[in-house]
């Protein structure tokens, strides 16, 4: 499937709701997952790219000793923008970057780590090729990747709430994008095709997504992600309706209260 340009662009109103309601709706336990493996490795200096508004960044920098120099990186200027004014507990480098085209020096860091950012690079291969560029030899590329998207409950039903909304044209960017990149086998190709050449260590690990009410869901995937471009692009005038919408088939499949729904991802480890 092709993703159209809006798929990556995080702009306008988007970093601060995605911030706000979907880093700790689905973001901040794999965070801490990802940083927990990296941190019992040596390190003098670790590169995050797509590092979105900095959920696994302000954990590297709560966890990893100062003397250990953490650069993050993203495509889009303002979630980093909003990311630097959050703030960290200790200095971090902030620098746009393009993953598929990284400005750093050949075996400049110890580690790469990618939170739920992959699924987003137009060449992947490219991008693991710019990853195994800059790691040492020996340092390690850890990344994660939301499975498919019947595994993830909360946006399998926006999914099929916004089909029944939109029947000639639904938006399709959860399973386009999020939720496209979760065949294991592709994966491990496209890791060697980017010129790594050890075995991945892949790990599936579910989780659960819990919000006081289903308005939080609503709100964080069709406000808070490129879904909404696609919803506007549809219906300009419609985004309060469709999430309210959305908001009633969540509240039909999960309860009108606190809301819990699975979720479930890959996290790929490999070594240079």
């Amino acid at each position: 499937m092709n993703s159209p340009d809006t798929d990556k662009v995080f702009a306008g109103p988007i970093p601060s709701l995605y911030e706000e309601y979907l880093v700790p709706l689905i973001f901040e336990q794999y965070a801490g997952d990802m940083v927990n493996r990296v941190a019992s490795r040596p390190l003098a200096r670790v590169l995050e790219i797509a590092a979105g508004t900095g959920v696994v960044t302000r954990k590297l920098a709560s966890v990893l000793p100062e003397s250990v120099s953490i650069v993050a990186t993203d495509l889009n200027q303002q979630m980093l923008d909003l990311a630097s004014k959050t703030g960290t507990k200790r200095p971090v480098e902030w620098r746009q970057a393009d993953a598929t085209q990284l400005p750093f020096d050949d075996s400049a860091f110890d580690a790469v780590v990618c939170q739920f950012g992959v699924m987003f690079f137009p060449d992947k291969s490219k991008a693991f090729s710019e990853a195994r560029r800059v790691l040492r030899s020996g340092g390690v590329l850890i990344f994660n990747v939301w499975d498919r998207i019947e595994e993830n409950e909360f946006a399998h039903c926006i999914s099929t709430a916004l089909e029944s909304l939109f029947p000639k044209d639904p938006p399709r960017f959860m399973t386009r994008t999020p939720h496209g990149y979760h065949d294991l086998a592709t994966i491990a190709r496209d890791l060697r095709t980017g010129g790594f050449s050890s075995s991945p260590h892949i790990s599936t690990v579910a989780a659960r997504s819990q919000a006081a009410s289903p308005r939080i869901p609503a709100i964080a995937y069709c406000q808070g992600t490129p879904l909404r471009s696609e919803i506007e692009a549809r219906a300009q005038s419609r985004l309060g309706e469709t999430t309210d919408i959305v908001e009633g088939a969540i509240a039909r499949q999960f309860g009108l209260g606190p809301v819990d729904g699975k979720i479930q991802a890959h996290i790929i480890t490999i070594e240079c």
